[in-house]
């Protein structure tokens, strides 16, 4: 049998027995181009490597721990899900690291693309019932009051712009 060279550790990768249900945290390396000009004005290219990391459910493994076994990882990134597939044995994965197990009862967990989504359209109705106002805009009926109120502080107000104009303008 013939012994393959690899940066991964296989043996490490094949024990963690990642599984459905599973929260984990997949660190990568990502390599940047940058192209620009050197003091010598030739364009050069230049490598930045960065680390990355994504944690998230992972929603199905396929292929186990074979050659070519890789899971999808789901995470919610500024509102909006996204899933990433990773190889398992993939040199790009700088570690993976398995921060909660949780029982499930599948082997594929994809319904929870369905049901994420459901709970945001039901948040979205609940907001639109309860006819909440945006902060930008102020209604007729409250300037007023507001106008008033600062009518009434006499010289306790904040100045206005134009009063700060003048301001500046004499000095």
């Amino acid at each position: 049998m013939q012994k393959v060279i690899t940066p991964v550790n296989a043996e490490g990768r094949a024990k963690l027995g990642i599984r459905a249900g599973d929260t984990v945290r997949v660190v990568q390396n990502i390599v940047e181009l940058k192209k620009g000009k050197g003091n010598d004005k030739k364009e050069k290219t230049i490598k930045n490597t960065r680390k990355q990391t994504f944690e998230g459910l992972v929603l199905s493994v396929k292929h186990g721990a074979e050659a070519g076994g890789s899971f999808t990882v789901r995470a919610i990134l500024s509102g909006v899900g996204v899933e990433k597939t990773f190889p398992l044995y993939s040199p790009v994965i700088d570690s993976i690291e398995i921060v909660k197990r949780s029982k499930v009862r599948r082997a594929k967990l994809y319904f929870i693309r369905e049901k994420a989504a459901k709970a945001v359209r039901r948040q979205l109705r609940n907001a639109r019932m309860l006819n909440l106002k945006s902060d930008e805009t102020i209604a007729p009926v409250e300037a007023e009051a507001v106008a008033e109120e600062v009518e009434g502080a006499g010289e306790t107000a904040a100045p206005t712009v134009e009063e700060k104009v003048e301001e500046v303008a004499a000095v």
